[in-house]
């Protein structure tokens, strides 16, 4: 959770500083080592990180800047640095109408300095907000929050790779409802207003959602970001890519449909990112699973663990880094870089822009209707898909499946495939205007069902 968010079972709690970036280019120099007879193995994390068109962050306390041995191996290790709590509402904007961007300043200029990006982190949320907001409700809450975000945004405009408009919205638990804040209580929009006003005070940034607790895809707060990132891409509403947290414990293991959850919010032509990854005691197989999973999805742009050596994190009882309190690397960080350095690297340009898979919802042509996917339940050898179709009452749709993936059962339609098996064609049947069928993933999990068409009469 982003900050001094609450993690599963612990009370919530200011974090402290971490550190994060490393000189990004830099490869062929401090980055890259060559080994005998092979090709040249990067020997950092954000080099190998690099090398696969991604980055690998670290969160970064202003107050560790002195710190040699911190920044040591911040320099060293990292491309990319999220600001733990210097870019917070509290934190720049005390006093209403007087800003202080002194350390977030100085946190953007380091990171300049060592070729690192800048996470923005964040523009609105429901916790450490100051005083004065605390005390607003209303339309005057809404308006002095579009006005920080427009505020801070134009501040940072040009310096800022992505930012976290908006910050933990949804609550635990089975509702998927939106989290009761005094942001949620102007009205449901204000998230909306949020990444307009974002996107108008800095156009070129990229705008992201950020949560905790999204990780398993079969949760209902999952599915409920899901929505809302779905529905805001059918709109209009300029949403970029989603963060999901992943602080996995006792009580929110690394889930075994994480890739899953990856690659859905991926095909709804966004992009996805690891925010503030800890791991509960380090365990090389999470860390590495974490890793392959994110490389494993084309819009996957990178990862950004929480914090650099243990006594740094806000969970320093739980040993959840890649370094120790000494700054010695764990075994865990190992095997990070070595699933970087197995990863591939893209063909050609720069596979952390790739073009987008595709939105589950078909825009109409005229005379036209309109098909929208909607996830269902996930198993470990299989996954449902619903879809709705609206603008006609007798429809066909055209569905296609990525290979070697096929659908094993279906309902609520009358169905028939190509010669291929990959290309489904669902005609409507009398059963209503929502079908559906089961796929198995035969060895390929990230690949979603995508609509080729949708036809009227």
């Amino acid at each position: 959770m982003a900050n001094s968010s609450r993690a599963p079972g612990r009370s919530r709690r200011l974090r402290t500083a971490l550190v994060v970036s490393a000189a990004v280019g830099l490869l062929a120099t401090a980055g890259a080592v060559v080994l005998p007879g092979s090709a040249s193995a990067a020997s950092t994390l954000g080099a190998s990180a690099a090398e696969r068109g991604r980055y690998f962050g670290t969160a970064v306390a202003v107050s560790r800047l002195n710190d040699s041995a911190y920044t040591t191996i911040l320099n060293r290790e990292f491309n990319q640095v999220t600001a733990e709590n210097e870019m917070k509402i509290d934190a720049l904007q005390p006093n209403q109408g007087q800003f202080n961007y002194g350390n977030a300043d100085r946190l953007v200029q380091h990171a300049r300095n060592q070729g690192m990006q800048v996470r923005g982190h964040t523009l609105a949320w429901h916790s450490q907000q100051p005083g004065w907001m605390q005390n607003m409700s209303g339309t005057t809450l809404r308006n002095a929050m579009l006005n920080h975000v427009t505020q801070v945004a134009t501040h940072f405009r040009g310096q800022i790779a992505w930012w976290d408009v908006v910050n933990e919205a949804f609550q635990d638990g089975s509702s998927g409802a939106r989290r009761d804040s005094n942001l949620q209580r102007t009205g449901n929009d204000w998230i909306e207003a949020a990444f307009r006003a974002a996107r108008q005070a800095d156009p070129n940034a990229q705008l992201c959602y950020n949560d905790y607790n999204i990780d398993n895809w079969n949760d209902a707060k999952t599915q409920a970001v899901y929505r809302m990132v779905q529905d805001f891409k059918s709109r209009g509403v300029p949403i970029d890519c989603v963060g999901l947290q992943s602080h996995f414990t006792g009580g929110s293991n690394y889930p075994s449909n994480y890739r899953t959850t990856l690659s859905s919010f991926a095909a709804l032509g966004v992009d996805v990112h690891i925010t503030e990854l800890d791991i509960r005691n380090a365990p090389s197989d999470a860390y590495r699973n974490v890793v392959n999973d994110c490389l494993a999805v084309a819009r996957c742009k990178g990862i950004t663990v929480w914090g650099i050596r243990d006594s740094d994190s806000w969970r320093s009882n739980e040993s959840p880094l890649l370094f120790n309190g000494s700054g010695q690397k764990k075994p865990a960080y190992d095997a990070v870089l070595a699933a970087l350095n197995s990863g591939t690297p893209p063909p050609t340009g720069n596979p952390t822009t790739p073009p987008p898979t595709g939105n589950p919802t078909t825009p109409p042509p005229a005379g036209s209707c309109t098909a929208t996917v909607t996830p269902g339940q996930v198993w470990g050898d299989r996954y449902n898909t619903s879809v709705t179709v609206s603008g006609a009452s007798t429809w066909s749709v055209v569905v296609a499946i990525t290979a070697p993936q096929r659908v094993s059962s279906t309902w609520s339609g009358s169905f028939s495939w190509d010669g291929s098996g990959n290309i489904m064609t669902v005609r409507s049947n009398g059963s209503g205007n929502t079908f559906g069928f089961t796929t198995m993933m035969n060895g390929n999990s990230s690949a979603r069902p995508q609509i080729r068409s949708c036809t009227a009469g």
